[in-house]
């Protein structure tokens, strides 16, 4: 058999292989004495990955041992900077695509020029998406030794320097950090941090159980560095605290390695607030679209039905103001003006204040949580029905307001400005998505221009209408066209109800579900109950009981959705052996083995979100199912032929046997609480 030329890399190959791997060079050669770097290159599968040193909440790193001719000496990975990888409710760190693992390789002194070396090494990485294989690898490399340095590899010199330059590096960083009652303050100064973009920055542990990795970094920017808030991992429980905290530091496009000690965060590291987020759409407004999308925005909020019949009231209360009495036409379209403004300011006062107060946790982290999701469902449910004309809301509000607003004079129109910000506040109008959704994120001063220049874009064509009062007779006016209009509105809530239903069966499964529509059908009952009451009301009678059942019934219908579950205990489990399965087969009882291992991001997803449920260990218990473990974290030849017969070659795996002696029947791959309970049920009756 020939030998491979110079460079060359072996690898070993297989059916079904995730991940291709090959040792390569920076160098044709290396002399004798020489360091170079070599680097495992893995080629991963598309929606595939592979770990950092620091798998996060599962998986496992990379490894590679080395079988080198006597003298020489490989180093230890130089670790790219990793991603994150979220998967249901765990954080992995770790890499997909291509990835270089670069190694700093040393000849020996003694190397004769002209011999090749062969470089050996065994490879190993768990490759993962849906499920998770364990993968090995024989590799070689063949290298010359040449008498002096040898020149670069043109086909890898540049990736592997590329690979070494980007990889993180300490830069003078100054980090302490200090346990909080609101989590673990990591505080990192210095001369590179000082002016970045510091929006995504993120710590990457090198230990596993200093964080909470799922939890969310809390970013608060200081003149010479920043303050990230770590939700504490298994490091500091028990009123422990690790000697020190080392990982790696992302900023933008830039990683650094930090070591921070215990430590009092210096002021330079703190005082300016979060970064501006970049959120998507309106990352790249600017002070001066944002603006201008406000303005724009505020004028078309006019048009929203809830809004214009107050507008057109006043406007029509100005078409009087003819010849003599214009200056109080004017005066009055400016008190307007100044009430809707001085409202929307009040508004974007108090976000502001709710956002600082209430950290990084933003709109897209509450639809995270499913009673979140069922109480915005319920929400669009009572807009629609309100849309429909069942019952009606704002009235008390208007009535309270009426004897302001509808008073002459510039007091009235102030309070008609303010009125009719109050009513328009629940609305978005095009153009003000991307502009609130800036300012925001903003600093205050910024905010609140946003926020102005809405509040003058809402009150313009009243004031205009002030200044200009030929120009009422353009306006339409109010009549049956815009009661079509508002039940037609009804619709696209009916839409968003439907749609965060569909989202919540996705979080939560079939049994959140059926409560989110008994407490639909009750808030519907409710809504008919208010308008019944209503419309007592307006006719003398009185509406007491209808308003309180009314008010009952939303509030269970809250309650419902909202009142926490009982999680189950963790299913008492034994462990999986085939001979265990025999037994408790014979013994006619129904079987559910779960092959998993530590390192199975979707194993860890299953069991939090689907075994260890009321549902399904309520079900287990009633039918009496033996539960068994195949742990494959460290690898097993009987869970392997196992998994191989049923044509697997990674876990998770889940069977489930029957009472009737048939075979297993393989569940999927992504487990719900209501899959498993109807497994389990079938299995139990195919004995009976």
């Amino acid at each position: 058999m020939a030998l491979p030329a110079p460079g060359t890399a072996w690898a070993q190959t297989g059916p079904q292989r995730h991940v291709t791997a090959e040792l390569i060079a920076e160098r044709q050669g290396i002399a004798p004495g020489q360091t170079i770097h070599v680097a495992l290159r893995q080629q991963i599968q598309k929606g595939w990955h592979t770990y950092w040193r620091n798998s996060g909440d599962s998986g496992e790193a990379t490894r590679i041992k080395w079988d080198l001719p006597a003298g020489w000496q490989a180093g230890d990975f130089t670790w790219p900077a990793p991603r994150r990888l979220p998967v249901g409710p765990l954080m992995n760190y770790g890499y997909e695509g291509e990835v270089l693992l670069p190694v700093a390789l040393t000849a020996p002194a003694v190397a004769r020029p002209g011999d090749k070396a062969t470089l050996k090494a065994q490879a190993s990485f768990l490759v993962c998406a849906e499920i998770c294989v364990p993968e090995d690898a024989t590799l070689s490399l063949i290298l010359p030794v040449t008498a002096t340095p040898a020149p670069p590899d043109p086909k890898w010199d540049g990736a592997i320097e590329k690979t070494l330059a980007a990889a993180p590096k300490p830069a003078g960083l100054a980090a302490v950090f200090q346990p909080r009652p609101a989590g673990v303050a990591l505080a990192i100064t210095g001369p590179a941090l000082q002016g970045a973009d510091l929006a995504d920055a993120y710590f990457y542990p090198f230990e596993s159980t200093v964080i909470d990795h799922a939890r969310p970094q809390a970013i608060e920017r200081g003149p010479q560095g920043l303050t990230l808030t770590l939700a504490p991992g298994y490091g500091f429980q028990g009123g422990k605290s690790p000697a020190g905290l080392a990982g790696v530091l992302a900023v933008g496009d830039k990683a650094y390695e930090v070591a921070a000690t215990p430590g009092a965060p210096p002021p330079g590291a703190s005082g300016l607030g979060p970064p501006p987020a970049k959120a998507a759409g309106a990352a790249n407004l600017g002070l001066a679209a944002a603006a201008l999308f406000a303005f724009l925005g505020g004028l078309i909020l006019n048009l929203m039905p809830c809004v214009f019949p107050i507008l057109a009231m006043k406007a029509a209360s100005l078409a009087g103001h003819g010849g003599g009495e214009q200056a109080e036409a004017r005066r009055q379209g400016l008190a307007f003006g100044v009430g809707s403004v001085a409202t929307f300011l009040a508004l974007a006062a108090g976000l502001i204040a709710l956002k600082a107060a209430g950290s990084a946790v933003g709109w897209g982290f509450q639809l995270q949580s499913p009673p979140v999701v069922a109480v915005l469902a319920l929400l669009m449910l009572a807009v629609a029905l309100n849309l429909s004309g069942l019952f009606e809301v704002g009235t008390s509000l208007q009535g309270a307001g009426t004897g302001l607003a509808s008073r002459g004079g510039s007091l009235g129109a102030f309070f008609t400005g303010a009125l009719a910000v109050v009513v328009a506040a629940p609305c978005t109008a095009p153009f003000m998505g991307p502009a609130l959704g800036w300012a925001l994120t903003q600093t205050p001063v910024a905010a609140l221009t946003v926020f102005a220049a809405l509040g003058v874009g809402f009150a313009a064509p009243f004031v205009l209408v002030a200044f200009a009062p030929g120009l009422l007779a353009r306006l339409p006016r109010p009549g049956p066209w815009m009661d079509l209009f508002r039940k037609a509105l009804a619709f696209p809530m009916y839409g968003a109800a439907a749609w965060l239903a569909w989202v919540l069966a996705q979080q939560a499964g079939p049994e959140d579900l059926a409560k989110l529509f008994a407490a639909a059908v009750a808030v519907g009952l409710a809504a008919w109950l208010a308008g019944l009451a209503q419309r007592r009301a307006a006719m003398g009678g009185k509406p007491f009981v209808l308003t309180a059942g009314a008010g009952v019934l939303a509030a269970l219908a809250v309650a419902a959705v909202v009142w926490p579950q009982d999680k189950a205990a963790e299913l008492q489990s034994e462990p999986y052996s085939p001979a265990r399965v025999a037994t408790l087969r014979a013994e006619g009882r129904p079987v559910f083995v779960n092959y998993t291992a530590a390192w199975c991001v979707s194993c860890q997803v299953n069991d939090q979100v689907a075994l260890s449920t009321h549902a399904v260990a309520s079900a287990f218990a009633r039918h009496k199912v033996a539960y068994l473990k195949a742990d494959w974290t460290k690898r097993d030849a009987t869970i392997a032929a196992e998994l191989a017969s049923h044509g697997r070659a990674g876990v998770p795996l889940y069977l489930v046997y029957g009472t009737n002696g048939g075979e297993g029947v393989i569940l999927p791959s992504i487990l719900t609480p209501d899959i498993v309970v109807k497994a389990v049920e079938a299995a139990d009756r195919a004995g009976s």
